[in-house]
């Protein structure tokens, strides 16, 4: 624009001038500003370079995932820095070799060519230059004078326009090479399965020869018409003293691509994803933070675990660097043109339950709190919480056990009582502050205790992210999938928990259960401490794995996208076994790094060593500690019957059920019974009582003696 009126200024001086030497130098400038007028009123078309297909390329600038155009082309815009620089000198050697200097259009040639033309009475040869070229591309038309007039008008608008380099970009991103296949980045994938920067002689010479006669020259249809245009480009590369005699004899050595291949088709949920984010803002290309090989290996990773999944299960990873938060491989199924097992579901980003997953951010914030330390020890009993009754994965019930066995078991129980006392909806709250977006669906939005358990949708995406989070010192943010917002400005990261809280979780998470034929490997010579958590959500619908080192953070979903059941399929025996083999492609750090040392805030001490408050969670069992807590006196009042955890079948009678028979030894006398919180009536102040159903379910009972110690049990009536 400034170069145009600029232009238009001194044009505007020359016809001002009222010298008669000037007239024939006024008359020119008439004429160019005639140009520049038409130039301003009837631009270039430039509809069908900006129409280019969508491609995803991974952080090397390889090609992931393409898509094509509006009028169905395959039509990848290349430049030229995307180019092996021999194919470039050979392109400009063949078809303009004083590209660099000329307006867009060569005088020589065009000299050259019309005496040719008048010495032999025909068209000899083409006076196109690329310039020229790029014209036509733009806009099509017939091989006509009249139309090779226009071209000729376009290529000095071109070149008023846009740089050498950008003349370059179109011809490069528009040129035909058989079928529906423009521009030379889509030839060089389709022909050659690899991007035209890394070209060998004989495929450079042959992608300069097919725009000539693109349909008469394809090689998969033509291969003997594309060898011998080729090696004509190779003869003519060594008269013009582009290659050696030794390169145009290695060149013709080459075999000539017998057919067409298919481009680049990885990761190809997250382009269609980015593809479809950017498809309002116009974007065409996007430069992910993907590392191509460990994209790829993981995908034939997961096409392998499928064998072993039913019919309709599939599997998603997701694989995260923890300094940068970058994300390196992103797989949404194992199998992306599956039908059966809906492969073009997006599971990385679908919502699901986590079952298990969220106990450590529970427990996390119960540190902070100072409700809880990893010592502490809690009842792993049957209870009840109002009406919600949660039960151990198969109804093993531990008794009482630490903090931190509690979650290296996923004990349900304790964390549930955990959350009761931190409270549900702080809890949600602060986990939807650090990036989780808490979806409760047939809870009316409400936030409550099932969310220990998974009554709450998330997708991988979030848990992985807060999962980052624990290994960064407590701090979440949001994960970058693109180069553009891993180098633009950051976000202000979101504390999840204390540098101490993630320090103990991490501790414990290290000594979680491995999945059989998975050794113990923390402590081997180059090894990679792994922290994990498991989760399986109710009925088998997903299994989770989520494992974090010092360096990367992968998260793993396996079910079916329909979120049908999968009997049988939990996150320890199914997803955790993939975490790990992916956790084993990963580059192998240069020495095993020791555990940090514990930041300030923790506190290391075994259960008798902590303060009276912290030593028990919750309503319990009265207890002797280092010499604190009420002293039973004789034999402790524990209840005989009905058996913790037992299943009573009831008998039906006239007026309703038979009475269940209650039974208790040691302790002292007179003794206080409890069904489900309520007080047994009178006069059952023995050791032997009974209770009158009003029907089947779970009841909870507790006995207390005189001295006040008591002992609680939980039973299902049936």
């Amino acid at each position: 624009m400034i170069a145009w009126r600029h232009m238009s200024q001194s044009v505007a001086g020359w016809l001002c001038g009222r010298s008669r030497s000037a007239r024939a130098v006024r008359v020119a400038g008439a004429a160019l500003a005639l140009l520049l007028v038409a130039d301003r009123v009837l631009p270039p078309n430039m509809a069908r370079f900006t129409d280019r297909s969508v491609m995803v390329m991974d952080r090397e600038g390889g090609l992931l995932r393409g898509f094509t155009a509006g009028d169905g082309a395959w039509r990848l815009a290349a430049g030229p820095a995307d180019v092996d620089p021999r194919y470039l000198r050979m392109l400009l050697a063949y078809e303009d070799k004083r590209f660099r200097s000329h307006p867009g259009v060569d005088p020589f040639a065009v000299m050259r060519a019309a005496g040719q033309m008048l010495g032999a009475g025909e068209v000899v040869s083409g006076a196109s230059t690329l310039t020229m070229q790029a014209a036509r591309l733009l806009e099509p038309r017939s091989r006509t004078l009249p139309a090779k007039l226009i071209e000729m008008l376009r290529a000095g608008q071109l070149e008023l326009r846009h740089s050498k380099d950008d003349v370059l970009a179109i011809y490069l991103t528009l040129a035909p090479y058989g079928g529906n296949l423009e521009g030379v980045r889509a030839a060089s994938h389709a022909y050659f399965g690899k991007p035209p920067a890394r070209l060998t002689t004989g495929e450079a010479a042959l992608l300069v020869a097919l725009p000539q006669s693109p349909t008469r020259l394809r090689p998969d249809r033509h291969p003997e018409r594309a060898r011998t245009a080729r090696d004509k480009v190779l003869d003519r590369m060594l008269v013009a003293g582009v290659l050696t005699e030794k390169e145009v004899r290695e060149g013709k050595q080459e075999p000539v691509p017998a057919a067409r291949r298919d481009l680049p088709f990885s990761a190809p949920h997250l382009a269609r994803r980015l593809a479809a984010a950017g498809r309002k803002a116009g974007a065409t290309e996007h430069r992910t933070t993907i590392d191509p090989r460990l994209q790829t290996t993981l995908e034939r990773l997961l096409a392998t675990e499928l064998r072993g999944f039913d019919r309709g299960a599939t599997a998603a990873v997701l694989v995260v660097e923890n300094k940068t938060r970058a994300v390196r491989a992103y797989v949404g199924s194992g199998e992306f043109f599956d039908a059966r097992r809906l492969g073009q579901v997006d599971m990385v980003a679908a919502v699901r339950s986590p079952g298990s997953a969220l106990k450590p951010f529970i427990y996390g914030m119960a540190f902070d709190a100072r409700l809880i330390h990893p010592a502490t020890l809690i009842n792993d009993a049957p209870q009840r919480f109002g009406d919600y009754r949660p039960e151990n994965f198969m109804m093993a019930y531990h008794g009482e056990v630490t903090i931190t066995e509690a979650m290296q078991q996923s004990l349900n129980v304790p964390a549930v009582a955990v959350l009761e006392k931190l409270g549900p909806a702080r809890f949600t709250a602060h986990m939807e502050a650090a990036g989780m977006e808490m979806r409760f669906g047939s809870f009316d939005g409400r936030p409550g205790l099932p969310v220990a358990l998974g009554g709450v949708g998330v997708t991988l995406e979030e848990l992985v992210t807060l999962y980052a989070g624990l290994a960064g010192d407590g701090i979440s943010r949001p994960l970058h999938m693109t180069r553009r917002t891993l180098t633009g400005p950051q976000p202000v990261g979101i504390r999840i928990v204390s540098p101490a809280a993630a320090w103990q979780l991490t501790r414990i998470l290290e000594g979680a259960p491995r999945p059989a034929g998975f050794a113990e490997t923390r402590h081997a010579p180059g090894a990679r401490r792994i922290a994990f958590k498991t989760g399986t959500s109710y009925g088998f619908r997903d299994a989770w794995a989520v494992g974090y080192s010092r360096d990367y953070t992968i998260g793993v979903w396996v079910g079916r996208p329909d979120g049908t059941p999968s009997p049988g399929r939990y996150g320890r025996l199914t997803a955790a076994p993939v975490m790990l083999r992916a956790f084993d492609l990963l580059p192998r750090p240069q020495q095993r790094l020791a555990a940090p040392p514990p930041p300030k805030g923790v506190v290391l001490a075994r259960t008798e060593d902590l303060p009276p408050g912290l030593r028990y969670f919750g309503p319990g069992p009265a207890r002797i500690v280092a010499g604190h807590g009420p002293r039973r006196r004789g034999k402790a009042i524990s209840i005989v019957y009905p058996p913790n955890g037992a299943l009573v079948a009831l008998e039906p009678r006239e007026t309703g059920y038979q009475t269940l028979p209650l039974q208790a030894e040691g302790g002292r006398k007179p003794l206080t019974w409890l069904v489900n919180g309520r007080p047994v009536p009178a006069g059952s102040m023995r050791r032997n009582a009974s209770w009158m159903p009003d029907g089947p379910g779970f009841v909870a009972v507790t006995v207390i003696d005189a001295d006040g110690n008591s002992h609680s049990v939980e039973a299902r009536l049936r």
